[in-house]
């Protein structure tokens, strides 16, 4: 069931177009009722629909130009103290669990190749992950992205 309608689709593309306009704009852009966007803006606030803003800096502009990309392995019995053990690790950008030939995909951020080494090897001493392989992003091709997503539920697709 989704969680967004039409309406809620039509304000976070207005607020793609513009981050920082305030519930009064995107109000008159899209004319709706200031307080329609308002109520709806306030929800997902308190829901924690939105993405914090560290979501839009990129770890490049803070001195990590070099994005990997580790597959785990590891003991299934362990997965929770695994996980809270990689959050400890400040370069683990996302750790997401998968099915496949391994159990999680973990995002890292580094300085440079040696620097990966090092994360990569912290992450390899996590009590619980059994093996990694590690892959170099070399380009993204499609960065992370919902607009297109938000433009057929707004009914603009």
């Amino acid at each position: 069931m989704a969680n967004l309608d039409r309406t809620d689709a039509r304000i976070l593309l207005a607020l793609c177009e513009a981050p920082r306009a305030s519930g009064v704009q995107v109000a008159a852009m899209l004319n709706l009722a200031r307080n329609t966007v308002q109520a709806r803006m306030a929800r997902w606030e308190e829901r924690g629909l939105l993405a914090p803003v560290d979501r839009c800096v990129s770890p490049r502009d803070a001195g990590y130009p070099l994005r990997a990309f580790v597959s785990a392995v590891v003991d299934q019995h362990k997965m929770e103290a695994i996980i809270r053990n990689l959050a400890e690790i400040p370069e683990v950008a996302e750790v997401v669990g998968i099915s496949g030939a391994a159990d999680l995909h973990i995002e890292v951020n580094t300085r440079d190749a040696d620097d990966l080494y090092r994360v990569a090897g912290l992450i390899l001493a996590v009590p619980g992950v059994e093996r990694t392989v590690v892959s170099v992003a070399v380009r993204q091709a499609i960065p992370y992205r919902t607009r297109p997503l938000l433009q057929r539920v707004a009914g603009r697709r």
